[in-house]
């Protein structure tokens, strides 16, 4: 072999990594939809492609439960978390902004407000943005808004006061009913 010549094996691979750094968004997308994970927003419902959740939206606008719940997974990201356990966390806001306009007109502009910043980016709405780091970031430029906050704190509770939460973060719950921590090895916190 020449002392300037490549190897095959080099240029395959060289080759094979330019072809990944050519791979647009959109194919990205696709193929990542096809793997499954997606969010299907419907007129009054959103849902998994995968049918593992489903949440029938009482505001009437599914697209912005679907940005919320994307938003709480983009707040406390948990891989080992179904996207139910958020939407869960959500629902309550849901069930307020049917009920109280002002609520809801809240909510509205905040995933607006989302939206615009995600369109700034180059994208058509919050929920295209298809990079964590670009969510994160568009997060962290809200993140002393009162719709970030208000969002924020009820996922503080939503979110990990269930139980199905709790099994997956390894706490055993509350311990006052079976006779405290004292007696029942109270030095065995593995959950933190």
């Amino acid at each position: 072999m020449k002392p300037d010549s490549t190897p095959d094996s080099v240029i395959t691979f060289t080759q094979r990594k330019s072809e990944l750094h050519k791979l647009t968004r959109r194919q990205l997308l696709k193929r990542s939809v096809a793997i499954g994970g997606s969010m299907v927003v419907g007129g009054g419902f959103v849902a998994a492609s995968s049918a593992t959740w489903a949440l029938e939206v009482q505001s009437g606008e599914p697209s912005m439960m679907a940005t919320l719940v994307q938003m709480a997974r983009d707040i406390y990201p948990h891989d080992q978390f179904g996207d139910e356990l958020y939407v869960a966390a959500v629902k309550g806001h849901d069930e307020k902004a049917a009920a109280d306009a002002p609520f809801k007109q809240f909510l509205e502009e905040g995933v607006g407000t989302l939206n615009t910043l995600a369109q700034d980016q180059g994208y058509k709405h919050y929920l295209n943005v298809g990079w964590e780091a670009e969510r994160t970031a568009i997060l962290k430029s809200i993140e002393d808004s009162e719709f970030f906050q208000t969002i924020r704190g009820g996922l503080v509770v939503g979110l990990y006061n269930q139980e199905a939460v709790w099994d997956l973060l390894g706490y055993e719950g509350s311990s006052f009913e079976k006779g405290g921590y004292l007696e029942r090895g109270f030095d065995d916190i593995q959950w933190v």
